[in-house]
């Protein structure tokens, strides 16, 4: 289920919500089914490193060394 922002034409009430394709969404505030499709913001800051060296720590706990280089291995 794709993630929506909307603007309530009602209350004004800005929120997201987890929308299935033939589902009609009301507002959680007045339950007003007249709403606006938002362009939903961008996250400016993402962590990619932090999960990166999250996922090569499990990695290694696993055994499994082929997702880091030769100098990472200290071979």
């Amino acid at each position: 289920m794709p993630l929506y922002a909307y603007v309530c034409d009602a209350c004004a009430a800005e929120f997201e919500l987890l929308v299935r394709g033939s589902d009609v969404p009301a507002c959680p505030n007045c339950g007003g089914d007249k709403l606006q499709q938002q362009i939903s913001r961008i996250s400016k800051e993402i962590k990619y490193p932090a999960m990166a060296k999250a996922w090569r720590r499990r990695a290694a706990a696993e055994g499994d060394l082929s997702n880091f280089s030769k100098a990472e291995r200290k071979l």
